[in-house]
């Protein structure tokens, strides 16, 4: 599993190095292998659903969880393509306290699903297909931003910390922050 982790690292490295597809780097914007193999959670490419995918994943439970309190198990199980930026379980532990309590409510559902909905973009958007600067446009309706830099593949504040994990229907990157939309 560490070496399979090991291998999108090194797949993304090669991509940005190679400048692959459309993505676009400089001198100053390369991407080192110390900066994109720090602590990647154990995910592993398989013929399975985002949600299946996650549910094995035990770095991605409390983001299962989430998604299980949304009701957006079967949007996210639906034909796709979807890209997921998936917050670690880490990430979401680093909000602030009470936060992740409080999303869970059932009163606070719109709110959640807000925030789920901007880690989720419509079609399969590859390390290969982001370039530095690009903004995306997420499901729940506001932009993310990516920025490449001699630190690795950013998206707004969340660093990459394995990329390209295929799913049947889209491709998941694992993040290390949560993202709020800007109106959150």
């Amino acid at each position: 599993m560490k070496k399979l982790n090991y291998l999108f690292a090194i797949g993304l490295l090669f991509l940005f190095a190679c400048g692959g597809g459309e993505a676009t780097t400089e001198a100053t914007d390369t991407v080192t292998e110390e900066a994109v193999v720090e602590e990647v959670p154990a995910v592993e490419e398989t013929a399975k659903d985002i949600v299946a995918l996650a549910a094995e994943t035990e770095a991605l439970s409390t983001l299962v969880a989430a998604v299980k309190a949304a009701g957006l198990v079967e949007t996210l199980q639906g034909e796709g393509p979807f890209t997921v930026f998936a917050p670690t379980n880490e990430a979401f532990a680093a909000l602030p306290e009470g936060t992740l309590e409080n999303l869970l409510k059932p009163e606070n559902k719109d709110q959640l699903i807000a925030i789920l909905t901007y880690h989720v973009v419509s079609g399969d958007a590859y390390a290969k297909d982001l370039s530095n600067g690009q903004k995306i446009k997420t499901v729940e309706g506001d932009d993310v931003k990516v920025n490449i830099n001699s630190k690795g593949v950013m998206i707004n504040d969340a660093t990459v910390v394995a990329a390209d994990v295929k799913a049947t229907n889209g491709v998941v990157h694992v993040i290390d922050h949560v993202l709020l939309p800007p109106s959150e």
